[in-house]
């Protein structure tokens, strides 16, 4: 009976050993791999700023025309046909004159709307629904404040942004106490295939597909220079924003 218990402790350490050993590998692969596509994408989007702020700013813009028509519309057909929009009830938020600011004032509003804008662009979480919402929401409180709010303001947003837990929470793994019971490796076991899972869907992402087949990777910004400059196209003809030459 000892030696049966002493075979099956042996057994289930050495299947924990190389269940610790595999979750170290994973563990590293995906770190590495973590890192590689992050530091390309964080290189892809200093080559496209101009693109990606202007991209948002014409999207929040878009929203809020389609959003302005939309309260019209429901007016005037609360009102009937013969309603008129009256005159002078319009209202609108109080701009923030770029007069009352210094010029380093202006560069650190500048400074700080675009290094915020970066970190929470929409793009950088496509493969998240619940995150591209949240920092669709969070972008288009930024293009506001930039606007029409002052620097102290902007100052406030910018920190609550790089401390926001929303973005950057990783999702925990949780164990009830049965599983932990009917199995002394179902913690193991779970981080292992977490683990798993996760490395899954960093290959799954578009830019680990360009960084592993294509010859120069960087010949991707050549396509999405194409995208983003057709995308602003059509988004500058909705919002009936004129193209600027050159």
């Amino acid at each position: 009976m000892k030696q049966d218990q002493l075979i099956s402790t042996q057994k289930r350490a050495a299947q924990q050993k190389g269940l610790q050993e595999q979750i170290v590998q994973l563990k590293l692969e995906l770190n590495d791999l973590s890192h590689k596509l992050e530091t390309f994408e964080v290189l892809l989007r200093s080559r496209l700023t101009h693109e990606l702020i202007e991209t948002q700013e014409l999207s929040v813009l878009y929203k809020a025309q389609k959003k302005e028509k939309k309260s019209k519309r429901l007016a005037q057909k609360k009102k009937g046909k013969s309603y008129i929009e009256p005159v002078g009830l319009k209202t609108q938020k109080q701009k923030v004159s770029r007069a009352s600011l210094n010029e380093d004032d202006i560069a650190e509003k500048k400074r700080l709307y675009r290094e915020a804008m970066l970190h929470v662009h929409p793009d950088k979480y496509s493969m998240n629904d619940d995150k591209m919402d949240l920092a669709t929401e969070l972008t288009t409180r930024l293009v506001e404040i930039y606007k029409h709010e002052d620097l102290d303001t902007l100052k406030a947003y910018h920190a609550h942004l790089f401390s926001n837990a929303e973005l950057t929470k990783i999702a925990n793994v949780s164990f009830s106490k049965i599983e932990l019971i009917a199995s002394p490796d179902a913690y193991l076991i779970k981080e292992k295939e977490q683990l798993e899972k996760d490395l899954k869907d960093l290959k799954s992402r578009h830019t680990y597909h360009i960084l592993t087949n294509y010859k120069d990777p960087l010949t991707f910004l050549d396509e999405l220079k194409v995208y983003y400059h057709d995308r602003i196209s059509k988004l500058r003809k909705r919002t009936r924003i004129k193209t600027e030459p050159g």
